[in-house]
């Protein structure tokens, strides 16, 4: 029989309790087939209870209770579908006389009945829990529903003694809030060791969130008939009724409880907790007060974990809102070193700790509780060994770390926040030992029984034995703990220490950092996606198919991108001819250009640049597909001059192509030609189509250029070096490329690039750890490296490569090289990657090796 095996301290984790044999004597309870026809098993006591006479096993149940009540709790069958949520039936009045309050669940392969005597024929569970719930649902803030909640549950139930106590991340507990006798000593703030509740125990606290022990003295009802005739222990897991292991119940009994009930504290599916009470004297629940307590226990685990989310949103608030305070201070701020070390009270503040440290340059700043300069050196030594440049915590320092001692001080946990990649600068939080914070909350003369498993099973000895446990060792660092750890350091490295690193190194890095931030730069980025996603809005025409309509589309952007870059690149705009030589370089022929461009020096501004950068390049693939430069003898010729009110004349002459026609329907091409200089600058635009060939005309407004010295006209398109493939393409089919980028469509771009040109075998990484894992098991014939890569450079991965002799390629979307050291001479693609500079870039090198 279950409840026959002989129970320890030993074995007491594996202790079956979901099946132990027997109930508590305060009910009885039934159990039948599934349909709830026939009576399987009964507890002992069920007949004398129920006034039934004679064998109830194997009898019906109609036989038993009559046809009406028997037809009641099948219909109660049927609502039953969640043995966690019974059917409950109250005041169910018996053939005998006596009213009962009914549980009926299913689970397995039986309908479980408990019987409860009616105590209190006006408790009104619904309005018992409304009224519970209504004083606590405004509660703004959790210590405040924690004190209310025990309370209320001691005013409600009248147990002697109301705990709530919560689950640490090792396991052990907490008593964090308590309503007690006012003669009773205090547990609150005392610490019980994990195993105090054993792993299966926490398993049926899910399952079953509220637990009723109405006698410690360990009265047991069996369950009949016994295991061998019935073949298998019947599963007690959600059964109200369901007795208790002897092991709680001298637990209990050692601590003078007589009686206790708990509910369980669910937080986003996980036990948080229990509220825990104690009657030091026999006492059993009524249904209705059980019910109305489980709802109120599910109530209060929703609010607490609203409260709890809630907090941590205004936690994380108020951290970003002292990091923007910081930055804004270390951008008119000459020493950053010193804003630092100013600023380490504010950084305190942040994280709950005893004391915040700074190694800074070999100098050692300290707050609160630290260790001396010696200590905090050797520390920052060994982290930096540890770690690699990454956040690094420990809750039990002596543990981890051995070589170092901080006892002295107490220290026992540490958080430590690297702030640069290179160097041992760190910042500190560190936290004491947990049992250096703790003192016994009861009365120290307080005396307690001992029973026959020893004073094991005390509060003061289990406490004993919690603090000897975590001897050396911290409150654990929380998640949310970590996230602002992180939020710090991501600050502090990759903002103001760097800055302040970059201008230490005369690199001038700072200026790119600080452009980026930039109002007008952000500004004009704006600007871009939103001719962007002007670009993909426009319909599709039904005669296109996709692929032409994708390499418009990419083209389009690509002049974009093209124009902005070169807007960056000097501040405002650029070179109306530089716009000219890349777009039309692609289809230059040979030696004798046919492509010939003509005109002063003229210099456009950022939004004149712009919108003429998407005007010729739809010329320039209209003459592509349909017009001059489609055959092999025509020719383009584009000019331009100033005229007298200063605006500047383009003219575009295509000649010896196909017969040009005006087309019949208008596209988007045609829209933007036709309108973009009238409607964004304010000129004039038209295309003629004589049988000559195709003729374009384009003023824009002196409001929009100024003019350079000196002249360029009459050369040609080829004097300007442009990246060829040369005669003989490359055969790609056996290079192997690593390629190192951290945005997923970009690395599936470039990887459709590559395979287009017969280059397959590409191996991606989206990280340097990652990249580096990888060259351990394959080497490459190139690489292209993405420079930046969010948190982080794809530097050490290039001197990796290097130093294996393996050729890559750079790519960055900044517009100079001041991020790449000025050692590392490697071409640099621009992004977003352009087909044929990527693909000629691969080839000559490649060619090269």
């Amino acid at each position: 029989m279950a409840d026959t095996v002989t129970v320890n301290l030993t074995n007491c984790d594996r202790e079956p309790i979901h099946v132990p044999g027997s109930i508590q004597p305060h009910g009885c309870l039934i159990a039948c087939d599934k349909a709830g026809a026939t009576i399987e098993r009964h507890s002992a006591n069920a007949a004398d209870m129920l006034s039934v006479s004679g064998e109830m096993v194997g009898v019906r149940l109609d036989e038993v209770f009559g046809r009406e009540l028997a037809h009641t709790l099948r219909n109660a069958i049927a609502t039953a579908g969640d043995p966690a949520r019974p059917a409950l039936r109250h005041g169910l009045q018996l053939p005998s006389g006596g009213r009962f309050d009914v549980s009926i669940h299913t689970f397995e392969s039986h309908a479980i009945f408990e019987f409860e005597p009616v105590v209190a024929a006006n408790d009104q569970p619904l309005e018992v829990a409304r009224m519970l719930i209504s004083r606590i649902r405004n509660i703004g803030n959790v210590d405040e529903l924690l004190e209310r909640s025990a309370r209320l549950i001691h005013a409600l139930l009248g147990y002697d003694r109301v705990m709530i106590y919560q689950f640490e991340q090792d396991g052990a507990g907490k008593v964090i809030s308590e309503h007690k006798r006012r003669d009773l000593e205090s547990f609150k703030g005392q610490y019980f060791p994990a195993s105090d509740i054993p792993r299966q125990a926490r398993i049926l606290y899910v399952k079953n969130t509220i637990r009723v022990i109405s006698d410690a003295n360990d009265v047991r009802v069996p369950i009949l008939p016994e295991l061998e005739e019935a073949h298998s222990p019947i599963d007690l897991s959600f059964a109200h009724l369901r007795s208790v292991s002897p092991v709680h119940c001298e637990y209990l009994r050692n601590m003078g409880v007589g009686a206790s009930m708990s509910i369980s504290i669910i937080v986003e599916g996980e036990l948080w907790g229990l509220i825990a009470c104690h009657h030091y004297s026999p006492k059993a629940l009524s249904m209705p007060q059980r019910i109305a307590a489980e709802t109120f226990g599910e109530f209060f685990s929703l609010h607490l974990s609203a409260l709890r989310q809630k907090e941590i949103v205004e936690k994380s608030r108020a951290v970003r809102r002292s990091l923007d305070r910081f930055l804004q201070q270390a951008a008119y701020h000459q020493d950053i070193r010193q804003l630092l070390r100013s600023s380490l009270e504010d950084f305190w503040r942040m994280l709950p700790t005893d004391g915040a440290g700074l190694w800074l340059g070999g100098v050692w700043t300290v707050v609160g509780a630290g260790p001396s300069q010696m200590d905090a050196a050797r520390l920052a030594e060994i982290v930096a060994d540890k770690t690699a440049g990454k956040v690094w915590s420990t809750r039990q320092l002596a543990a981890d770390l051995p070589a170092l001692d901080l006892s002295s001080v107490q220290i026992a946990g540490v958080i430590a926040i690297p702030l640069s990649q290179r160097s041992r600068d760190y910042l500190f939080f560190f936290r004491k030992e947990m049992v250096q914070t703790l003192n016994w909350a009861g009365n120290p003369e307080k005396s307690y029984e001992t029973g026959p498993l020893g004073d094991r099973l005390t509060p003061r000895k289990s406490f004993a034995i919690w603090k000897e446990t975590v001897r050396d060792q911290a409150q654990p660092w929380s998640p949310s703990d970590v996230e602002v750890a992180d939020a710090i350091r991501a600050v502090l490295v990759e903002i103001v220490l760097h800055h302040n690193e970059l201008i230490a190194d005369e690199r001038g890095k700072a200026d790119v950092r600080q452009r980026m931030l930039n109002e007008e730069l952000n500004h004009r980025v704006k600007n871009i996606l939103s001719v962007i996603k002007s670009l993909v809005g426009q319909p599709i025409d039904a005669a296109q198919d996709i692929g032409s309509y994708v390499d418009a589309l990419k083209g389009r952007i690509q002049a974009l991108a093209l124009a902005h870059d070169q807007i960056v690149r000097s501040g405002d705009g650029g070179m109306l001819r530089d716009l000219l030589v890349a777009e039309l370089r692609p289809y230059r022929n040979g030696e004798n250009s046919n492509i010939q461009l003509d005109g002063p020096s003229v210099w456009l501004d950022a939004r004149s640049f712009s919108v003429m950068a998407l005007i010729l390049h739809e010329m320039t693939t209209n003459a592509a597909k349909y017009g001059a430069l489609s055959s092999d003898g025509g020719t383009l010729a584009v000019q331009w001059r100033r005229i007298e009110n200063g605006d500047c004349e383009i003219r575009w002459t295509e000649r010896g192509g196909p017969p040009v026609a005006q087309p019949s329907r208008s596209g988007f091409g045609s829209i933007l030609i036709g309108r973009s200089v009238a409607y964004e600058l304010g000129g004039e635009s038209s295309i003629g189509y004589p049988p000559t060939g195709l003729e374009g005309y384009f003023r824009i407004p002196s409001a929009s250029i100024q003019a350079d010295e000196g002249s360029e006209a009459g050369r040609a398109i080829e004097d300007v070096e442009l990246p060829t493939l040369g005669a003989e393409q490359l055969d790609f089919t056996d290079v192997e490329l690593l390629l190192v980028e951290d945005q997923m469509l970009i690395a599936a771009d470039v990887e459709a690039m590559l395979a287009a040109h017969g280059l397959h075998k590409v191996t991606t990484s989206p990280s340097v750890a990652e990249a580096l894992r990888k060259l351990e098991k394959f080497t490459p014939d190139i690489a292209i490296l993405d420079v930046n890569l969010g948190t982080g450079t794809s530097l050490p991965v290039a001197q990796e490569l290097i130093r294996r002799g393996i050729p890559l390629v750079f790519a960055t979307g900044y517009t100079d090289r001041s991020i790449i050291p000025a050692n590392l001479d490697v071409p640099v693609l621009r992004k977003p990657y352009e087909v044929s500079a990527l693909i000629g870039t691969l080839a000559k090198m490649l060619s090269e090796r």
